[in-house]
């Protein structure tokens, strides 16, 4: 019976890092002279993400809990560094 209830519950599992990587992805385009139609974006956004831990959450706690990791220093440098890699890759051999 539990279990049925549970999954009437409305929840739904999301990765952070997608949204933190949209964000600095979206802030360097406009800075740099790169595309930013939709599929080099989301050329840059998997490239990037691919090189980042996932950071998944279910509640709006766990969103907290992780964003108080963005505090950390390292994780701002890992992140600026795999969305500036993958801009260049992708700047480089554009597929649109």
């Amino acid at each position: 019976m539990i279990k049925r209830e549970i999954l009437k519950m409305n929840y739904k599992i999301k990765n952070y890092m997608e949204d933190a990587v949209r964000e600095k992805v979206m802030s360097y385009l406009k800075k740099s002279n790169s595309c930013s139609c939709e599929r080099c974006v989301l050329d840059i956004m998997a490239l990037a993400l691919n090189e980042l831990p996932a950071k998944y959450y279910v509640t709006e706690i766990g969103e907290l809990f992780i964003k108080t990791s963005e505090l950390a220093s390292q994780y701002n440098v890992d992140l600026e560094v795999a969305v500036l890699k993958a801009i260049a890759l992708v700047k480089a051999n554009p597929r649109h």
